[in-house]
């Protein structure tokens, strides 16, 4: 955008966020990309070994906290919002409370969002070159080396809690977060990067795995998230009691986080609950063959774990649930049609059920 003028860039920055809200994004804001400070909260992450065995994490050099080298001519990013809690999905502390029901972490109860959220940032983009020709730019959402969270903050979406996830005050933490890497001069949004938690440290209390070994600090090795979706071998099994009846995912900090008292419900009907996987009993999915599963994963994150992982994770939350004989006969039948790295935690979770009887 040669010679452009500081009322055009204020012009095109309303412009932006009229068309972002047009297209169902709660917020956007603007940031620049510098990313120093979280560029070595990072690497003294990964020195410690705590991404596990999510490798790509300390893939492509630098480029994760320098976006100008994953797209060069960058220099702003337009980062987005969009709330994703299902307004009817089960109460989610009933689920977690009822042992024999499966808890699925609500992001993943309806369609999967990074085809979304990446459709509509492609749209804003289409919009903004339509409105001003063409111009430099990438859309993200989940799918690159980059530090949305860190960038989200930057740009005056929320503040990163003790939990590590965003949190902004009008609309806690329940959304997802996507970027349009762009080389126009746009102005910075303001943002106070003032933290909010305070002395709280509920989230930190009431991770059942003690992942969050410290304010600002997830030990992703012992996040139930990463166990149950990430790794994709053996669960430890010094960790499987704590993973209760969560079969994908875990929103237990979350759910306890009182700036959560004022997210809002999603409108968006792709992230409603799918298949009754926000209320369904344990033996109700783990007696779901593998055609079964591909076919009601269709256009869901779920699927990306595969049936294998689907039935590991479903076993440890058999393991333990209540005694119950009718439990232990179908953890028996589903052994031998299972992979050897599913069959041993059928074997931990038959060992589990027979010790409470």
């Amino acid at each position: 955008m040669p010679n452009t003028s500081p009322d055009q860039l204020n012009e095109l920055e309303h412009k932006i966020k009229e068309l972002a809200h047009d297209l169902g994004f709660q917020q956007v804001g603007i940031s620049g990309i510098d990313l120093k400070q979280h560029e070595q909260c990072l690497q003294n992450w990964l020195k410690k070994g705590m991404h596990g065995d999510m490798n790509y994490m300390a893939h492509h050099g630098s480029k994760r906290s320098h976006p100008e080298q994953l797209v060069p001519g960058t220099i702003r990013v337009i980062s987005v919002r969009i709330d994703y809690l299902p307004p009817e999905a089960s109460l989610p502390q009933e689920i977690l409370k009822d042992k024999n029901k499966a808890y699925i972490s609500r992001y993943a109860l309806g369609r999967d969002y990074h085809k979304l959220v990446r459709k509509r940032l492609q749209q804003l983009a289409s919009k903004i070159e339509q409105t001003i020709g063409p111009f430099g730019y990438r859309v993200f959402t989940d799918s690159a080396p980059i530090l949305e969270k860190a960038l989200a903050e930057n740009a005056g979406l929320g503040w990163i809690g003790k939990h590590t996830n965003l949190i902004n005050r009008k609309a806690g933490s329940w959304f997802f977060l996507g970027e349009i890497l762009v080389d126009l001069p746009l102005t910075e949004s303001i943002s106070s990067k003032e933290n909010h938690c305070g002395t709280c440290n509920a989230c930190i209390d009431i991770c059942p795995t003690q992942a969050i070994i410290a304010p600002f600090q997830v030990d992703a090795r012992r996040c139930i998230s990463y166990l149950t979706i990430e790794l994709q071998g053996r669960i430890p099994e010094e960790l499987r009691a704590g993973i209760g009846n969560r079969i994908y995912g875990c929103d237990d900090c979350q759910l306890v986080c009182p700036w959560n008292r004022f997210a809002k419900p999603t409108r968006e009907e792709d992230f409603f609950s799918r298949h009754q996987l926000d209320n369904s009993n344990l033996l109700t999915l783990f007696n779901w063959d593998e055609e079964t599963f591909l076919k009601n994963t269709e256009g869901s994150a779920i699927r990306r774990i595969g049936y294998q992982r689907w039935v590991r994770n479903i076993a440890v939350a058999l393991g333990n649930a209540p005694y119950s004989a009718e439990i232990i006969q179908q953890l028996e039948q589903k052994k031998a049609s299972v992979s050897e790295m599913a069959a041993e935690h059928i074997d931990w979770a038959i060992n589990q059920q027979i010790a409470k009887n």
